[in-house]
């Protein structure tokens, strides 16, 4: 009997520091683990990045040292936790194939939330799509097109191609090219182009408008017309100073080329000899 409590207490001694160790290793490891989560976090909000990104790296932060804490305690307490690591790698290695689709397009979510090619509100062209960006999401980016459409782009079709962004600068040039007639006098359409934007209000004057030959083309002289607008006004000014034009040179005299063809018809007499025997 003597020796059997001897024996529990031997393991009582022996397994209880085991234990109150790993608890400790536990709670303190726990306890670091938020601390650090909680720091990441803070950077990441100094740096103004995107709260959703905020909250699943804090969180990732949080599990991986927790996971660490788990296999140090078990350890602690004799548990051979090799099995185990390789369970968890094999694990996250599968998922990570099943799912690299998805991550590639999560990784690309976070790059455009770091660098910020483009904003919510933004007109950008993206994947072959353009559109005003209407949400940025982790694994998707939701576009609205002119003709009211919503398009999610993946991000990763996103971030593998080029970006255009209409809205990145306060001002666009709208470039428009008008062919006149050989024989028209370039002088005055040129004059009467430098009419057209002087009335339209929100041509901006600096930097001034360029009026320029652009071309001889084959059968027409094309002007070059390249006002600069604030970008919220292009398509106003790209179509009012389109049909201002037309107008102003109609009125001016100055002809607008256009396709056209001629159809020469011939008429070829019968010989004389080929009539006879057909009589």
């Amino acid at each position: 009997m003597e020796k059997n409590v001897e024996l529990i207490q031997e393991l009582v001694v022996l397994y209880g520091v085991k234990i109150i160790t790993a608890l400790a290793i536990f709670i303190i490891g726990k306890w670091v683990a938020k601390r650090l989560a909680g720091l990441v976090q803070k950077g990441l909000q100094k740096n103004n990045i995107d709260p959703a990104i905020q909250n699943f790296v804090g969180s990732l932060v949080s599990w991986a040292l927790i996971i660490f804490v788990v296999i140090a305690a078990l350890g602690q307490l004799g548990i051979q936790t090799a099995s185990f690591v390789a369970i968890v790698g094999a694990a996250g290695l599968a998922i990570g194939l099943a799912l690299q689709g998805s991550l590639a397009n999560f990784a690309a979510g976070v790059l455009i939330l770091i660098f910020r090619p483009f904003k919510v509100g933004d007109f950008v062209e993206v994947a072959g799509v353009s559109g005003a960006v209407q949400n940025i999401q982790i694994f998707t980016t939701e576009l609205h097109t002119p003709d009211n459409k919503k398009v999610i782009v993946p991000n990763g079709g996103v971030i593998s191609g080029n970006i255009t962004n209409y809205s990145a600068n306060n001002t666009r040039r709208v470039d428009l090219v008008f062919g006149i007639g050989y024989s028209e006098d370039i002088d005055v359409a040129k004059t009467l182009l430098q009419t057209v934007l002087a009335a339209e209000p929100k041509v901006l004057q600096d930097p001034a408008p360029t009026i320029g030959v652009v071309e001889l083309a084959d059968s027409s002289v094309n002007l070059v017309c390249r006002p600069w607008v604030n970008t919220a006004d292009y398509w106003d000014v790209y179509f009012n100073v389109t049909e201002a034009v037309k107008k102003a040179l109609d009125a001016g005299g100055i002809s607008i080329p256009f396709p056209q063809r001629d159809l020469h018809l011939h008429h070829v007499n019968a010989p004389a000899a080929a009539v006879d025997s057909n009589q």
